[in-house]
């Protein structure tokens, strides 16, 4: 695993790569009040609709409003290989993840690269992915119950360069030895699932 950002920039390094779809005005405003705690911190933002370089520049427009310098945030769009996309997680000490709509792959992806993610809890299915894959991985105190909650697990979290090494070090592991991993344990609970619905539709 590459080394912490964070110890060769001199500061923590924020990401997200959801589809931009996901990202609510309020996803942004908590992001920039999360930078504003953090001074010197970075946020990197990367999707395929960032492809638009009006889009872009509204993106640097909104965090200059908010008192963030344009020199803290990169905006990246479509990379052509998995192995590219990956690869730019070296760069990135913690993922913020979109609310209300979670990231999966994404979130996903983070944590096999050693990138821990916070995530809000929400009440539908769609903002609860977050939850379900942190609380397999064993990552149930980086989900959030409010915005509040989000902001300072965020903040916590970006100035323990300690725990982010550990983590950067651990995650992939603990990743492998989650039920996310289980493939087996899966498809035992697949296969009982369709017994137990066809031996329902059996005895009607």
């Amino acid at each position: 695993m590459n080394e912490l950002p964070a110890l060769k920039n001199g500061h923590v390094t924020f990401g997200c790569f959801n589809n931009f779809a996901k990202v609510s005005h309020d996803n942004l405003v908590l992001w920039s009040q999360i930078l504003g705690r953090l001074p010197g911190s970075h946020l990197i933002m990367k999707s395929k609709g960032l492809s638009s370089a009006g889009v872009r520049e509204s993106i640097l427009a909104f965090f200059r409003q908010q008192g963030i310098e344009a020199g803290r945030i990169e905006v990246l769009s479509w990379t052509p290989s998995v192995g590219e996309h990956l690869a730019l997680y070296h760069g990135i000490d913690i993922a913020l993840d979109t609310f209300p709509y979670h990231g999966t792959t994404t979130t996903c992806e983070a944590l096999w690269m050693g990138v821990p993610v916070v995530t809000l809890e929400g009440e539908t299915y769609a903002s609860r992915a977050g939850v379900s894959l942190l609380s397999n991985v064993g990552l149930k105190e980086l989900i959030a119950q409010s915005p509040e909650e989000y902001a300072e697990s965020a903040v916590q979290l970006g100035a323990d360069t300690e725990r982010l090494a550990v983590l950067r070090t651990r995650l992939r592991d603990m990743v492998s030895r989650s039920p996310l991993t289980d493939a087996k344990r899966f498809t035992a609970n697949l296969e009982k699932a369709y017994r137990e619905m066809w031996t329902r539709w059996a005895n009607k």
